[in-house]
């Protein structure tokens, strides 16, 4: 594969003794990171029915969970990628994990005054965690191996990741949305002072689950403190030093478009597992049945991600998965859009099988050949999850005029797009390299 050769030459790192048992326990670990995002970012999905009971909040209200969760990843990427610089991957995980461990704990405020705001700040500091998070573990299970398997080592992240987002809204779920139909209608035959009282009681069964949380992320950072995870450095850019070429970060016109892309599918993903709830509950579907869609949409993930290990890049390429993901993300929102019921929440679901191979595939894709500028080059990626805050708030606000269903039109040009840097983007600018 010409990509292979090329990036080879674009990106040397220093030389790190690694044995296959030592890379398979590096995969080991980072999966066990990947478990973590899985779960910290999908239980969203269940914190939005119910902080918009407990704070009494609408729909579009509501959407400010995903907001103030993804923004934070454009706050921090670029952050992210100095102290990176400055302490080291294997050090920026932990960093990550403490910052995570802080803003679950801010949780226990928030309860304590059912104040959405507090909420928020939870959130926004856990995003802040798992960009530092992201932003060092991202690229380093791209660069532990060839460039060509980077998308079978991302598809095993990702089979970490959703399953986790299988788990975080049944057990979050159980905890809190049990018996949430009855709940709601007792609440409506209550006086403001008793209504008070009930909502602060619903509030205060957060606490719990993210004390545990904080303990998890604590000792976890201890452990990545403690392990043999070897701290790769890259060094300077080597590509087209032979032919006295030097490229600025900015002539990587294939990185810039790939950003984009990424942006569209956190976006698009985000409303393929959190949003589904929401939408569910908008159309009259019980909650208690509702909660467990985004689980749903997991699971397609899941499938699809174990088809990627199977088939790239020994059956197919990381381009051509990323091509047919497009086009079954476009046939899937149509379903989504033109049916209705649970047929339409089917499609919303399958969304997830057609979203797995993106983030596998995209990502090497458009970090290939980098060099020196690998870290930044993360980082602006990383700046583009928080497609995860802006897409799903715009929907929302869509669909208040229009109705959520015909809202979701917004995922067409978005599918479109990500074909497109499939198809061509990808290549852009990579000639520059020859």
């Amino acid at each position: 594969m010409q990509q292979t050769e090329e990036y080879a030459q674009s990106l040397k790192t220093k030389p790190v003794s690694i044995s296959k048992p030592g890379t398979s326990k590096s995969i080991f670990i980072i999966g066990t990171l990947f478990f973590i995002f899985g779960f910290v970012t999908w239980v969203n999905s269940t914190l939005i029915p119910y902080l918009q009971i407990a704070c009494e909040l609408n729909t579009s209200q509501a959407v400010w969970v995903t907001f103030a969760f993804y923004i934070s990843y454009a706050v921090m990427a670029f952050p992210s990628s100095w102290v990176i610089n400055k302490v080291g991957f294997k050090n920026g995980m932990m960093y990550g994990l403490i910052v995570m461990a802080i803003g679950a704990l801010i949780f226990i405020p928030a309860a304590h005054q059912r104040t959405f705001g507090l909420f928020l700040t939870g959130l926004f500091v856990i995003g802040i965690g798992l960009a530092l998070l992201q932003t060092a573990s991202n690229p380093y299970i791209t660069i532990l191996g060839p460039i060509e398997s980077a998308a079978k080592r991302m598809s095993i992240m990702g089979v970490c990741n959703k399953t986790a987002g299988a788990i975080a809204p049944l057990v979050m779920g159980a905890i809190l949305l049990k018996d949430m139909n009855g709940f709601e209608a007792n609440l409506a035959t209550l006086n403001a002072a008793d209504k008070a009282a009930k909502l602060d009681s619903l509030a205060s069964q957060v606490i719990m689950p993210y004390v545990v949380l904080a303990i998890v992320l604590v000792v976890l950072a201890v452990m990545i403190r403690l392990s043999s995870l070897p701290n790769i450095q890259t060094e300077e850019e080597t590509n087209n030093v032979a032919t006295g070429k030097q490229r600025t970060f900015f002539s990587y016109t294939y990185l810039f478009l790939g950003f984009i892309a990424l942006f569209l599918y956190v976006g698009v993903e985000v409303m393929a597992g959190d949003i589904i709830q929401v939408y569910g509950k908008e159309i009259n579907i019980p909650l208690d049945i509702a909660k467990h869609f985004t689980t749903y949409t997991m699971i397609a993930m899941l499938a699809s991600y174990l088809l990627g290990i199977a088939l790239i890049p020994k059956y197919i390429s990381q381009e051509k998965a990323l091509r047919f993901a497009a086009i079954l993300g476009i046939i899937f929102s149509l379903g989504a859009i033109f049916t209705s019921g649970y047929t339409s929440i089917l499609f919303i679901a399958l969304l997830g099988f057609a979203n797995a191979p993106v983030w596998p595939a995209l990502w090497p894709l458009a970090i290939d050949g980098l060099g020196k500028y690998i870290k930044k080059g993360s980082a602006l990626l990383i700046v583009g999850i928080a497609g995860g805050a802006i897409l799903p708030k715009l929907w929302a606000i869509i669909g208040e005029h229009v109705g959520l269903q015909k809202a979701f039109w917004i995922l067409i040009p978005c599918y479109l797009y990500i074909f497109y840097y499939a198809a061509a983007g990808y290549k852009a600018g990579k000639n520059l390299r020859e």
